[in-house]
C-alpha cells in the first residue's frame, strides 16, 4: 500500500514527500516548484507549468479557471496545492494575493481617469497596457534573484564571446540586446535564423549563450541552450519561470512574468531586465578593462611585458 504522504510520479518511481510545511512566500514558493517539477506527474506537471507561467492570474482565478488554464480536472489542482504543502487553493492562493496586492493610489487614479474615456475606446486599451506594465515592472523589482543577476553579468562579462538566440515573441529582446551590445563593442552574434542560416558552430568553449524564451517555449532556442551546455559554454536564460526547460541545462535563470491584456502580453518588465543587463555588463567589462590596463602600468606589468 502507498505511503499516504507521498506521491509516486508515473513512470519513474520516485517518491515526492507530501510532510514538507506549506511556502510562506512566493519566492519560497517558486523554489520548491522548481525543485519538485521534474518529479511530478504529467497532471500535476501541467498545474506546475502554468502556475508558474501565470502568477498574475492565481491571486483572482478560481480553482476551476486554473484548472482549464492548465487543461486539467480541478481535482488535479487540489492534489498539486497539497503536494505544495498547503490544506487547499485557498490556502495556496493567499501568497499569491498576498504578493500581488496593488497598493498605488496615485497612478490607479491616473489609470482610471483613462478608463473614464469610453468603455472601447484606444485610450481604455492604453490604459490597460499601462496598468499591465507597471505591475509587471513592480513584480520585477519585488522578485528580480539579485545574486543571480549578479552571477549573470559576472558571466557575461567574462565571455570571450556572447551569443543571443530569441525568437518570436522574445525575439524584441534578443534585438536590443544585441544592439546594446555593439554599442558597447562587445563581442555579439545574435542567432536570429535570418537566411535559415545555422550559426552555432560559433559557439565555443569561454562563450556564453544569453537565450530568451517564454512559455511555450522555443524549440530551436532549447535546442542551441543544450548544444551550448555542450560546447562547455555557460547558458544565461531569460525566461518566466523557474521550472523552464533552462533549468535542466543548469542555466543561470532570470525569472521575469508578464502580466497580459486579455490574451496579449507587452515586453515592459523583460525590456527593462534587459536594458539593466545590457549596462551591467558594458560596465563590469569597462571596470575590468581599467584594471586591466592600471596593472600593465605598474611597474610588475611593465617586468612582465618585457619578459
Amino acid at each position: 500500500m502507498q505511503n499516504a504522504a507521498a506521491v509516486k510520479p508515473e513512470r519513474e518511481g520516485r517518491t515526492i514527500e507530501r510532510n514538507t510545511p506549506a511556502p510562506a512566500t512566493l519566492e519560497a514558493f517558486r523554489k520548491r516548484l522548481a525543485e519538485l517539477s521534474d518529479r511530478l506527474p504529467k497532471r500535476l506537471r501541467q498545474c506546475a507549468d502554468y502556475v508558474a507561467a501565470h502568477p498574475d492570474k492565481i491571486a483572482i482565478s478560481t480553482v476551476a479557471e486554473l484548472a482549464a488554464g492548465a487543461g486539467v480536472q480541478p481535482s488535479a489542482v487540489i492534489r498539486f496545492c497539497k503536494l505544495m504543502g498547503f490544506s487547499g487553493y485557498s490556502e495556496m492562493q493567499r501568497i499569491f494575493r498576498d504578493a500581488y496586492a496593488r497598493r498605488w493610489p496615485d497612478y490607479a487614479t491616473r489609470i482610471e481617469n483613462l478608463r473614464a474615456s469610453g468603455e472601447d475606446s484606444p485610450a481604455t486599451l492604453l490604459a490597460e497596457f499601462i496598468d499591465a506594465g507597471r505591475a509587471s515592472i513592480e513584480s520585477l523589482a519585488r522578485e528580480i534573484d539579485a545574486a543571480q543577476l549578479g552571477a549573470a553579468v559576472e558571466a557575461l562579462a567574462g565571455a570571450s564571446m556572447i551569443h543571443i538566440m530569441g525568437l518570436g515573441r522574445a525575439y524584441p529582446v534578443a534585438a536590443y540586446l544585441a544592439y546594446a551590445f555593439e554599442k558597447m563593442e562587445i563581442p555579439t552574434i545574435l542567432h536570429d535564423k535570418t537566411g535559415n542560416l545555422d550559426r552555432r558552430h560559433a559557439i565555443l568553449p569561454g562563450n556564453v549563450l544569453l537565450a530568451i524564451s517564454f512559455a511555450p517555449y522555443s524549440a530551436e532556442t532549447i535546442e542551441l541552450a543544450a548544444y551550448a551546455r555542450e560546447r562547455g559554454s555557460r547558458v544565461v536564460a531569460i525566461t518566466d519561470a523557474l521550472n523552464s526547460p533552462f533549468h535542466r541545462l543548469d542555466a543561470l535563470s532570470l525569472t521575469v512574468a508578464e502580466v497580459d491584456v486579455g490574451a496579449f502580453r507587452a515586453l515592459s518588465a523583460t525590456l527593462t531586465l534587459a536594458i539593466a543587463l545590457a549596462v551591467a555588463v558594458g560596465a563590469e567589462r569597462r571596470k575590468r578593462g581599467e584594471s586591466e590596463d592600471a596593472v600593465a602600468r605598474s611597474p610588475e606589468g611593465a617586468v612582465e611585458n618585457n619578459c
